[in-house]
């Protein structure tokens, strides 16, 4: 079982995790992290700065890190609509900047150890008018983890995603492949070598329907990634 170590404070990573799309297990992947770390002896907290349609998401990372902080400071932005945050604000007249939520977290970041925010939806959704998620992941400048769900076309949705955050001159720390079902098929079971292939020197793992561990190693390159 890992363990936080003195050695490992020293570093205090700040993570950003996004996905190829919605539904591809960006909570799943992002509570488990924050749960882990938590019983490995880290003061780790996750971050969901825009929740539109149901708040579950915010409420499971509240649950993860063992209620250390309200869902409102995990949470400061939500919306009924379940649409993009941009068509949100403009259905509710509630619109908000990329610079109230980069603030929202540096402050909670500057509060624990570790810091672990989840996106929303996928790389370039639209969070204003004029500016994506990946805006607000560029003016944060955090190590990005990509959630991908493992299946046919994952390949395709992967790669792009990844041209677009290297694009932005980030760094990618890992992709994560998640079965979403038991059951694998020929693409399922050849899609995590042909991505490691393709991203020579980015972690490629695999995480399996019920799975409530990470590999130590996994872990350790993630608190290495410079933040």
């Amino acid at each position: 079982m890992f363990t936080i170590t003195p050695t490992h404070r020293i570093v205090l990573p700040r993570l950003i995790i996004t996905g190829t799309d919605t539904g591809v297990g960006k909570t799943y992947f992002a509570c488990l992290l924050v749960r882990v770390l938590r019983e490995a002896g880290a003061d780790v907290v996750g971050y969901k700065p825009v929740c539109c349609g149901e708040r579950t998401d915010a409420e499971l990372l509240v649950a993860a890190a063992g209620g250390v902080e309200p869902l409102e400071a995990v949470n400061p932005v939500w919306y009924q609509a379940a649409v993009a945050p941009a068509v949100a604000a403009e259905l509710e007249g509630k619109p908000v900047t990329l610079k109230e939520l980069r603030a929202h977290a540096e402050d909670l970041a500057t509060r624990h150890e570790w810091f672990v925010m989840e996106g929303v939806g996928g790389w370039e959704v639209p969070m204003t008018s004029g500016e994506t998620f990946a805006d607000l992941a560029e003016a944060l400048g955090w190590p990005v983890v990509v959630v991908a769900a493992n299946r046919l076309g994952v390949l395709n949705h992967s790669l792009l995603t990844e041209g677009a955050i290297r694009q932005r001159g980030m760094a990618l720390a890992a992709l994560v492949l998640n079965h979403l079902a038991e059951d694998r098929d020929v693409a399922m079971v050849t899609n995590r070598a042909v991505l490691a292939e393709r991203l020579a020197g980015t972690m490629v793992v695999e995480l399996m329907p019920g799975q409530d561990w990470l590999e130590d190693d996994f872990i350790e390159r993630l608190l290495s990634s410079k933040c």
